[in-house]
């Protein structure tokens, strides 16, 4: 697949009937949901999970989502979402990017980038990245 960085984090998607919307594609929103779930399992993999964001009394929390819907999708369509952690200054804030190929044609549907910023989760203040997060999604910090 072409894909706008290199070792993407990669998820298999087919859209299912909740999926898709009164226009018989699949809702917007749904892509956002998808980000999201693979930021996670992204996140996961790297080593850290909700239990250790509580844990820690801090988080990486959206400051701004961006989405490009390039193309449709359908249902039962095979698609592939991948996700990078692209940039951040090594202190509290750090960047997301995702990409959509659909299988059939490797031919991109959507981009998204997140900006991300540490917080403090009992406060909501922004805080600087505990060594935990910077080893796990900032190496070389």
């Amino acid at each position: 697949m072409d894909w706008d960085h290199v070792n993407p984090f990669v998820q298999t998607i087919t859209p299912q009937s909740g999926d898709i919307d009164g226009l018989n594609h699949t809702n917007n929103a749904v892509y956002v949901q998808w980000c999201e779930q693979i930021g996670w399992a992204h996140s996961h993999k790297l080593g850290l999970t909700l239990d250790d964001y509580r844990r820690l009394d801090r988080a990486m929390a959206i400051r701004r989502g961006e989405y490009d819907y390039l193309l449709p999708t359908v249902l039962g369509e095979s698609l592939t979402l991948a996700t990078w952690l692209t940039g951040g200054d090594g202190k509290i804030a750090m960047e997301r990017r995702f990409q959509l190929i659909r299988d059939s044609d490797g031919v991109t549907v959507l981009r998204g980038r997140w900006d991300l910023v540490c917080i403090e989760i009992s406060s909501g203040r922004v805080r600087r990245m505990p060594s935990e997060f910077l080893d796990a999604y900032v190496p070389g910090a």
